[in-house]
C-alpha cells in the first residue's frame, strides 16, 4: 500500500513540478485576471492564458508530437493551423466581413496616414537588429507596432516560430492598452487649435465602390507585393461577402460564429507554446520594450503624417486621425473621437478617423509580407 502510494507521488504532475513551470501558471492566472476582471482582450487573451496554463501543467501532454506509435497531443494538433499559417488569414476573412471601408473609398486621402503609421514597423525592426536580435526575430517583434493581432501571429508563426506566443501576448496586450498609450503622445504632438478642427461629412459611397475596392485592391497588392496575397485575399474576400448583398447568412456567419471559433483554436494554441524558458529569459525583456516602441513610433507617425496634411488642405484634416492609421479597429478610431471631443464637443472625428484605421489594416498586411518577401 506504502510502495503504492509513494508511486502514485512520483507519478503526479504535483512531484514533477519545476519552478519555471509554477511561475508560468501564475503568469497565466495573471493574464486570466486582466481579461476577466480588467476586460482586456478578453476574446483572445482567455484562450491564450489558458493554453498558457495547460502547456505548463507537468505530464498532460497536450503539445507532445507523435512518438513511438503514440498519438500526439490534442493541442499539438490544433496547433499546426497556427504552425501553417491557416488560422490567421481565416481571422481576416472574417474580419473582412465585419469592415466598412466606406470612410476610406470615401476619403482615400487617408491611405497615406495608414501608410505613416506602419513606420514604426520598420524602426522596432532596426530597434531589434541593434539588440543583437536575428532580421527574422527582428522583423516579428516590429510588426508588433503595426497593431495587428492577426498579422503579427502570421509573421511571427513564418519567421520567428519559438517566439509566437510572447510576441502574440505583447500584440494583443499593447491594443488592449491602446486608449492608455495613444492619448498622451496626440496631445504631445498636436496643438490645441489643430485638435479642435472640425472634418466636412464625408460623401456616400456607392455599391458600385464598394464591391469594385475589393477586387481591384486584391489584385493590386498580389501583383506588387505577392507575398501578402495570403492576409490580403482573405481581408478583401470577407469584405466582398459582406459588401456584394447576395450571401448575408455567410456574412452573418464569418462576423460572429466563423470568427470565435477560429479565434479560440488560435488563442489557446499560441499559449500551448510559452514556456518557461522562453517567458522568463531577457529576449522577452527586449519584446516588450520593443513592441512599446513600435507602437508609439507608429502612433507618432501617423499623427505627424496627419499634421503634414493639414498644413497642405489649410486646416481641412484633423491630424489627431493620424494616430488611427495602427490597426486597431475600431479602438483608435474611438481613441481618436474621444481625445478630439474633449477639445471640441461638437468634433464628430469617428467616421473620418475610421478611414486610416481599416487603411492601417491594409497597410500592416502588405508591411508583413514586405517583410516575409525579404527575410522568409
Amino acid at each position: 500500500m506504502v510502495q503504492a502510494l509513494t508511486e502514485l507521488i512520483r507519478t503526479s504532475g504535483i512531484a514533477n513540478t519545476t519552478y519555471k513551470e509554477v511561475i508560468m501558471i501564475a503568469i497565466a492566472c495573471l493574464f486570466l485576471y486582466l481579461a476577466i476582471k480588467k476586460e482586456y482582450e478578453p476574446y483572445l487573451l482567455i484562450p491564450i492564458a489558458f493554453g498558457i496554463l495547460l502547456v505548463n501543467l507537468p505530464l498532460a501532454g497536450l503539445m507532445n508530437a507523435p512518438a513511438d506509435g503514440q498519438p500526439g497531443g490534442l493541442l499539438y494538433y490544433l496547433y499546426q493551423g497556427t504552425n501553417l499559417g491557416i488560422y490567421p488569414p481565416l481571422i481576416f476573412l472574417c474580419l473582412g466581413a465585419a469592415t466598412d471601408f466606406g470612410p476610406l473609398i470615401a476619403n482615400p486621402k487617408t491611405l497615406l496616414l495608414g501608410g505613416a503609421a506602419q513606420f514604426g514597423i520598420f524602426a522596432a525592426f532596426f530597434g531589434a537588429l541593434a539588440l543583437g536580435m536575428t532580421p527574422q526575430e527582428s522583423a516579428s517583434v516590429g510588426i508588433i507596432g503595426g497593431a495587428d493581432g492577426p498579422t503579427a501571429i502570421y509573421l511571427t508563426s513564418k519567421l520567428a516560430n519559438h517566439l509566437l506566443p510572447v510576441i502574440a501576448l505583447a500584440a494583443y496586450s499593447y491594443m488592449a492598452l491602446v486608449p492608455i498609450i495613444q492619448p498622451p503622445i496626440m496631445r504631445l504632438l498636436t496643438t490645441e487649435k489643430e485638435r479642435q478642427t472640425e472634418m466636412k461629412q464625408m460623401r456616400v459611397v456607392n455599391k458600385a465602390e464598394r464591391v469594385l475596392f475589393p477586387i481591384v485592391t486584391t489584385i493590386f497588392i498580389s501583383l506588387v507585393v505577392p507575398s501578402a496575397t495570403s492576409l490580403i485575399s482573405m481581408l478583401m474576400l470577407g469584405n466582398l461577402v459582406r459588401e456584394s448583398g447576395q450571401v448575408p447568412k455567410l456574412s452573418d456567419t464569418l462576423q460572429n460564429s466563423f470568427m470565435y471559433i477560429i479565434t479560440i483554436i488560435l488563442g489557446v494554441t499560441v499559449g500551448a507554446k510559452a514556456n518557461g524558458d522562453l517567458f522568463l529569459s531577457a529576449t522577452t525583456l527586449k519584446i516588450i520594450v520593443m513592441g512599446f516602441f513600435a507602437f508609439s513610433v507608429g502612433t507618432a507617425a501617423g499623427v505627424l503624417m496627419g499634421k503634414l496634411m493639414y498644413k497642405l488642405t489649410n486646416g481641412k484634416i484633423n491630424p489627431l486621425i493620424g494616430a488611427a492609421g495602427v490597426s486597431a479597429v475600431p479602438m483608435a478610431a474611438r481613441v481618436v473621437q474621444k481625445v478630439g471631443i474633449k477639445s471640441n464637443p461638437s468634433n464628430y472625428l469617428l467616421m473620418h478617423a475610421m478611414g486610416p484605421n481599416v487603411a492601417g489594416v491594409i497597410g500592416s498586411a502588405v508591411a508583413a509580407g514586405v517583410l516575409l518577401a525579404f527575410f522568409g
